[in-house]
């Protein structure tokens, strides 16, 4: 039999990143914490949980924690059908999820907002680029993703969410200063552009598309989809930005197309963990109904 109370101590320190915090959410002291879990991994035989700054969790202690996730989630769907065995007052439950940058400004956020506005969850999002978001769950840290990977992670569903359409763009008076003698693989390696961060690849991929080979490309790190708009509008560089975020700049001129109509699609797939529970096919029901209303088919 597993001991709850202190996968509940374990799941508490990953979660707020410290024995004292997760102390002070348990309502129990930082000693109790730290003996819950020495207890636990002595009956693990192996360490749960790494000493630092914020704490975090070994790969073992990722596999227990999702497992106190799902728990939760079972339980308080029993509850929901048995009220009588609700604690006192409701009681809400941790629903972790990761998603792209672009997508949470854009369709996710208003489609979770409206899942948590009547589900008893608190969703805790990870941001992650859409070619990394499907390590989270194989990791365990998280019950569902928004990921580019069309392949299930071990243990998960997939479907086709629809595509994120994204469009090279920079101020006018950039691409006249950069671009004057046309768009090609000589000025492309010489203007600086902008990345979301260093595992962004949208970029190099659309200047292998039009150039038909590799470029390597000078770049800026910007990651926030609200900073990466007003740089490329303030003439910091060029980049690839999620149409949906860039329709009134592309309107009134303020961002321009480096070369018109060639759109970079990214398909996005919806991966959540089997068996989970209906407050997690809720939450799919209302992502899957947000992106095909937003996203363009694949």
């Amino acid at each position: 039999m597993l001991d709850y109370p202190a996968l509940d101590a374990l799941a508490a320190v990953i979660r707020e990143g410290s024995f004292d915090r997760a102390a002070r959410t348990l309502h129990v002291t930082p000693s109790a914490i730290s003996q819950r879990i020495r207890l636990l991994e002595e009956r693990a035989g192996c360490a749960l949980v790494v000493r630092a700054q914020p704490c975090r969790a070994t790969e073992t202690g990722r596999r227990l924690c999702q497992h106190v996730d799902r728990v939760r989630l079972l339980e308080q769907e029993l509850q929901d059908a048995l009220p009588a065995l609700a604690p006192e007052g409701g009681a809400r439950v941790a629903l972790p999820v990761a998603v792209n940058a672009d997508s949470l400004a854009t369709w996710f956020a208003p489609a979770v907002a409206a899942f948590a506005a009547d589900a008893p969850v608190w969703i805790e999002v990870a941001v992650d680029d859409q070619d990394h978001t499907a390590e989270w769950l194989r990791s365990g840290t998280v019950l569902a993703a928004v990921t580019a990977s069309a392949r299930p992670a071990p243990g998960c569903n997939a479907r086709a969410l629809g595509a994120m359409r994204y469009r090279a763009v920079a101020a006018p008076a950039f691409l006249r200063r950069h671009f004057d003698q046309g768009v090609g693989a000589g000025s492309l390696a010489r203007a600086p552009s902008l990345s979301f961060n260093t595992k962004d690849e949208l970029q190099s991929r659309w200047a292998r598309r039009v150039c038909h080979r590799h470029v390597e490309l000078p770049r800026h790190l910007l990651p926030s989809p609200q900073a990466f708009v007003a740089a490329a509008v303030a003439g910091m560089g060029w980049g690839m930005q999620p149409q949906a975020l860039i329709e009134r700049e592309l309107a009134d001129g303020t961002l321009v197309e480096l070369l018109p109509d060639t759109p970079l699609d990214v398909p996005l797939h919806w991966h959540e963990a089997r068996a989970a529970s209906a407050l997690l096919d809720g939450l799919t029901r209302r992502v899957v109904a947000a992106a095909h209303a937003a996203l363009a088919a694949p």
